[in-house]
């Protein structure tokens, strides 16, 4: 009789962080083309345990070579992917150290400016380029830093009103094409290009626009409002996730929820 093989506690954990990991990366790679390398993998993966497992000595050893020989190649494919994941890491790693954080006086500052925040003028702002059927892209800061945002446009550094922004997205203004950064009451910048999502699940009628917004929120912790040209709707991106067609109402109280929550 076969003996039933002894389970730890270690064993139980070992096995549910492996299932997080997966279900994570399957997160993260859901709706792109790599989903098909990453099952792929997945399969050859549980072919090389098996044959290994009943001693089939050459299928296992061709596999095994391709598993590690294919380790460099997989850094250079999924090198995107990774970045991202190590970004999803950080970003969850910072927010999860919230206790520790705020005893950091440089958190306070930020949480303070965060919940002292008057989103009046954005709101105002968007109801005003919605009714024009002005296409707008406000990025609002989180924990993450933005710097590298900020870089690829024009930088502002003024108090956010609606005036300011409705004129920095004004067809006719040099500055109208691409997206504002802002963090807390202050305009960062303007005409900031922003990372494309890739995922192929999403609505194909989206703009660059929208893709961006959806994009951007994929690596980095930020809140994205989008106001379409084509349309005039109001929309929202938080985690990759878009939030179509909102109203004034609704996109204040998500502003509030996201970006005043760190201070709670």
């Amino acid at each position: 009789m076969i003996p039933f093989p002894e389970i730890r506690w270690v064993d139980i954990l070992d096995i549910l962080l492996v299932a997080l990991l997966v279900y994570y990366l399957y997160r993260m790679l859901k709706g792109t083309n790599v989903i098909r390398i990453f099952w792929a993998l997945i399969v050859m993966y549980i072919a090389w345990r098996i044959f290994a497992a009943l001693n089939m000595r050459f299928c296992s050893q061709i596999l095994g070579g391709i598993m590690s020989i294919g380790l460099i190649a997989l850094v250079i494919v999924f090198q995107p992917e990774i970045r991202k994941f190590l970004l999803l890491i950080g970003t969850k790693t910072q927010l999860t150290g919230d206790t520790l954080a705020k005893r950091l006086q440089f958190w306070r500052s930020d949480v303070n400016k965060h919940s002292g925040t008057n989103f009046e003028p954005y709101i105002q702002a968007c109801m005003h380029m919605s009714q024009s059927k002005t296409g707008a892209l406000i990025i609002f800061k989180r924990s993450n830093e933005v710097e590298e945002l900020v870089r690829t446009g024009q930088e502002v550094n003024a108090i956010a009103s609606s005036a300011l922004l409705e004129t920095l997205f004004f067809k006719n203004s040099p500055l109208h094409d691409g997206a504002v950064i802002v963090n807390g009451n202050q305009v960062l910048a303007a005409r900031c290009i922003l990372p494309v999502t890739s995922r192929t699940d999403i609505d194909p009628n989206l703009g660059l626009r929208h893709r961006s917004a959806i994009g951007v929120t994929e690596q980095l912790d930020v809140i994205s409002v989008i106001v379409s040209e084509e349309t005039g709707a109001i929309s929202y991106a938080v985690s990759g996730e878009i939030q179509h067609d909102v109203t004034p109402v609704q996109l204040r109280h998500t502003l509030e929820r996201y970006l005043t929550e760190q201070s709670d």
